[in-house]
């Protein structure tokens, strides 16, 4: 067994325990901590099958401001993980089952595509360009369209996030942005004319004055 072989294999049981305990663990901080590690895994595995670039997207995008964020998130909102839990036996066949039926699909899906061919050697020149590089001429040409599709989709998933966060709420406050463009000087600064007084300016004098010559 080679160095890569046996990393290759430590890397993956670090990830399957890893994705294991996300969906156990009890407490939404924990579990975020280890989907981290879970990442952090697979960029190892990936590293290990030559695919630098997805790696390090991994690592920066995921674990650097997806999950991250997700973590702040969770930390902030300090959720109530025991009323989470209330009927979840009971709904536990109904889960288990579509579990499985997922779990078939997928295999269904990728399983054939373990099965690969020996690949084509590459000439002189894309050598030269990298792995990198050639993903890129790869993505931004034969698959240019399920790109944009795929960016479409995530467009309406963040506009629909923004609009279900964004809903009109009686115990939240916010400011109407048409309205506070059309607000003048004259709005915010008022000039108010008073008479002056004298009561604080003799009161002062009297504190400051000797015993005998007070009024």
């Amino acid at each position: 067994m080679t160095t890569a072989t046996a990393l290759f294999y430590v890397f993956s049981i670090v990830l399957l325990f890893a994705a294991f305990r996300v969906i156990t663990a009890r407490s939404p901080v924990y579990a975020a901590l280890y989907l981290v590690l879970a990442f952090f895994s697979a960029s190892c595995v990936w590293i290990l099958l030559r695919a630098e670039f997805l790696a390090i997207a991994l690592v920066l995008v995921y674990v650097g401001a997806v999950m991250v964020l997700f973590l702040f998130v969770v930390m902030m909102l300090d959720v109530d993980t025991a009323s989470l839990r209330v009927g979840f036996w009971k709904h536990f066949p109904v889960a288990l089952l579509v579990g499985v039926v997922i779990a078939l699909e997928m295999a269904a899906v990728l399983i054939p595509g373990f099965y690969v061919t020996e690949a084509r050697p590459l000439s002189a020149a894309a050598l030269k360009l990298g792995n990198t590089k050639l993903l890129g001429v790869e993505v931004y040409t034969n698959y240019l369209y399920p790109l944009q599709i795929a960016a479409v989709i995530l467009l309406v998933a963040i506009i629909a996030a923004i609009s279900l966060t964004l809903r009109a709420r009686k115990d939240s406050k916010h400011m109407d942005p048409s309205e506070q463009v059309k607000a003048k000087k004259a709005d915010r600064v008022r000039l108010v004319s008073m008479k002056p007084e004298s009561v604080a300016h003799d009161a002062v004098s009297d504190a400051a004055a000797p015993v005998g010559d007070r009024r």
